[in-house]
């Protein structure tokens, strides 16, 4: 199971850092993605990080300000989100790749163990 954590209000220009923990097994083995989900809209991939060199991956309205990196030790991912505008705001989601080490492409249905997310609001 993943558990995503570190959302919350902030405002336009504001940064903030969501954390997708795992319990029950290594995230140090799997290719890990983070997907959004606006109201209305459909779930976006907006960036993924790779198991064997780390080789990362951003959708294009989130490159330059996104950052996603991984800590094997403490069985965690993270992304680093600055320079936030209301457009950001939705629901972080983090999933494990199960397509491979690699990363490859944002298909919902290539991602497993799901969590719960986590509600980013970007607003004055």
């Amino acid at each position: 199971q993943l558990v995503e954590s570190g959302g919350g209000l902030v405002q336009p220009g504001g940064s903030l850092r969501l954390s997708c923990a795992a319990s029950g097994f290594s995230l140090g083995y799997f290719a890990i993605g983070w997907f959004r989900q606006a109201p209305g809209k459909e779930r976006e991939g907006v960036s993924c990080i790779s198991t064997r060199d780390g080789t990362t991956d951003y959708t294009d309205s989130v490159k330059g300000r996104f950052t996603i990196s991984r800590d094997n030790a403490k069985n965690t991912v993270y992304l680093q989100m600055n320079s936030l505008s209301p457009e950001d705001t939705a629901l972080y989601y983090c999933a494990v790749y199960a397509g491979g080490q690699y990363c490859s492409g944002y298909v919902p249905t290539e991602y497993r163990y799901w969590g719960q997310g986590t509600q980013v609001t970007v607003s004055s």
